[in-house]
């Protein structure tokens, strides 16, 4: 996938590309049928977004017969030291993807190749399509600077509206057909998402208690929503996950490694949360995003799901996001306070959704 040309690159780890281009082109050599004369280049890291993965995007150009041929490809590399998400959901992203691309739920890089052993590159990893597209990367903030507050209102307008219809085809996603998330002993539907962030904070508190967190989730708890539609979880649910074409509208919908049934509203709810955020970085008025209730007639309208409870959801989706800060801080070793909680407006953000008072408040 092409990602905007701004931005710093943020990947987890950064290896010899050169070295990294005759190993793929070896790879790729029995999996392209015919082909000879097979060359690998063009490889880079994406900037501004791609925090988690090991992505690199690359062409590769053969020869079949008299014929010269090529096709842009990504190569995505399972973590295995700069773990963010504790749960190892590397193959089942694959396959979300495989489901999504045949059913045509969703634009979806179409996913080609799967490769488990880690003796080439150190982990397993899969192969997919290159798309063609902008990304509103979050480093720097796309609502401070970038395409995205370059563009006029009207085109800001045709992406709203196309990447909210986008996170509501979502809940197209044949259910039946993406068994293979649900886990072994696991609880199954909206458990299993209240269930992985249980077992997230346990993780993350390993070094030292987070009381903060610790209050958020018990007064999540208490408030349990009643409305627990089911549907699939894409997981980080944002704008920023999203490519853009030329025409504003979502071309490829990515990152899938915090996929679940865990059910419908556990991507809109982070969808509100994530936006808020974002629109609160913007150093000046950025007209054309529709407002949040417009988001959620819009999602009810094209999924026909209520939206009742969704303030839970974006309250829990707050928390997640609350941990997965603590995660990334320590695996890029930054500092995190002794005692009390980050300082961060996440988190400033999440007392206030869940009327938690903040220490020294």
């Amino acid at each position: 996938m092409r990602k905007a040309a701004s931005g710093v690159i943020v990947a987890p780890a950064l290896r010899d590309l050169s070295v990294l281009a005759a190993q793929l082109a070896d790879w790729l050599q029995p999996r392209l049928e015919g082909a000879t004369d097979l060359r690998v280049v063009n490889l880079a890291y994406p900037r501004g977004a791609g925090q988690s993965h090991e992505t690199i995007l690359f062409d590769a150009f053969w020869r079949e017969g008299r014929r010269e041929r090529w096709r842009g490809m990504v190569v995505r590399i399972k973590p295995t030291r700069f773990r963010v998400y504790q749960d190892d959901m590397f193959h089942e992203q694959f396959r979300v993807m495989q489901v999504l691309h045949a059913r045509r739920v969703a634009p979806i890089a179409e996913p080609f190749w799967y490769e488990a052993d880690p003796a080439l590159l150190g982990a397993p990893f899969f192969v997919m399509a290159k798309c063609e597209g902008r990304v509103a990367v979050t480093i720097p903030p796309y609502m401070q600077q970038g395409w995205v507050v370059e563009a006029t209102p009207r085109q800001r307008a045709r992406l709203w509206e196309d990447s909210v219809r986008t996170l509501a085809a979502l809940q197209r996603a044949p259910l039946a057909d993406l068994g293979f998330l649900h886990r072994p002993g696991a609880a199954p539907g909206f458990d299993q998402e209240w269930d992985r962030y249980r077992r997230y904070l346990t993780w993350i508190s390993e070094r030292r208690p987070w009381p903060f967190l610790e209050a958020a989730w018990a007064r999540l708890d208490a408030r349990r929503p009643a409305n627990r539609p089911p549907g699939l979880v894409w997981g980080d649910a944002r704008l920023g996950n999203m490519m853009v074409g030329d025409d504003f509208r979502i071309v490829a919908v990515m990152d899938w490694e915090q996929t679940s049934l865990g059910g419908a509203l556990q991507d809109l709810g982070w969808w509100l949360f994530s936006e808020a955020g974002h629109m609160s970085q913007a150093r000046q008025a950025v007209d054309g995003f529709g407002s949040r209730q417009d988001t959620i007639d819009l999602w009810q309208e094209v999924t026909g799901i209520s939206a009742a409870d969704v303030e839970w959801y974006e309250a829990f989706a707050g928390f997640k996001i609350a941990c997965l800060l603590i995660r990334l801080i320590t695996l890029r070793g930054g500092e995190l306070p002794p005692v009390g909680p980050v300082d961060h407006r996440i988190w400033r953000d999440l007392a206030r959704r869940l009327d938690i008072d903040w220490p020294g408040t």
